[in-house]
């Protein structure tokens, strides 16, 4: 059986949510350059060659490198106070 969607955008608020799909690609390239900087800045910090921010289905989990020599530092240890 064909799924029905009561809901069905017009042209015109297809054409609003097109814009708004684009400013959120706009936003989260401007993210992952600010995010890759601060990973560049972390490695040059810490003398620990190409640490990155770890992420599992769009959430941050902890900080690991690219190459897995480092044990992942979870986001539990890095939170602790």
């Amino acid at each position: 059986m064909k799924k029905k969607y009561p809901v069905k955008p017009t042209k015109k608020q297809l054409g609003i949510m097109k814009k708004y799909w684009a400013m959120l690609q706009t936003e989260l390239s401007l993210f992952s350059s600010k995010a890759g900087q601060l990973e560049k800045d972390m490695s040059d910090a810490t003398k620990i060659d190409d640490l990155e921010f770890f992420s599992v289905d769009s959430e941050f989990v902890g900080i690991g490198n690219y190459d897995r020599t480092l044990k992942l530092i979870q986001r539990e240890e890095l939170e602790k106070r």
